[in-house]
């Protein structure tokens, strides 16, 4: 069964190296990846790259509940709301000019979380499941979880995207009465 790495283990600092060829075996984990993801609620998952989970080969999965677009296939076969994408050798093309602060965790830095400024929009080419090359333009929330993914499959973790823009830390702290997520100030 698969677990996701927790920082500061090495294995998350890995750049990976291209797939060479998809295998059932790789499908097989690509689903695996997708399973487990789903697991997380707070957290909520929404992505999960090779490198989370211990493997050095360039894939990720990724949630595309705000952007069905992304691929009318996938949206279509989504039976619970939760559309997940099978990424593999993934490259950004370009990004646009454009950018916006998101507030960002990530399943392998469990409670951290910071303000990290990323494009709202992107061009990106991959592969699917099927070996097929895709070129995609991406907007907002999906285009924000390409580029998280896309740095751990190059060894970066999002706290280093935070300290590169001297940005804040924050932590979970709970919730209060109406359910509301409370977070306080850290350093690191």
């Amino acid at each position: 069964m698969l677990q996701v790495i927790k920082a500061p283990d090495s294995r998350l600092r890995v750049k990976t190296t291209a797939v060479k060829k998809i295998t059932p075996a790789l499908i097989n984990t690509l689903k695996e990846m997708i399973k487990l993801t789903k697991t997380f609620k707070e957290p909520e998952g929404v992505g999960l790259a090779s490198t989370q989970i211990g493997l050095d080969e360039s894939f990720f999965v990724a949630r595309l509940d705000e952007s069905a677009r992304l691929d009318a296939r996938l949206a279509k076969r989504a039976k619970d709301g939760q559309r997940f994408m099978m990424v593999i050798n993934p490259k950004v093309i370009s990004m646009g000019k454009r950018s916006k602060k998101y507030f960002e965790g990530c399943l392998s830095t469990p409670n951290i979380w910071g303000e990290v400024k990323r494009a709202t929009q992107l061009k990106v080419s991959y592969q699917d499941e099927n070996g097929k090359m895709i070129t995609k333009s991406l907007k907002g929330v999906p285009a924000w979880i390409f580029q998280h993914e896309i740095d751990h499959l190059n060894g970066i973790l999002f706290q280093d995207r935070v300290l590169e823009q001297k940005g804040k830390f924050y932590k979970f702290t709970g919730k209060d009465k109406t359910g509301t997520d409370m977070f306080e100030e850290v350093t690191i």
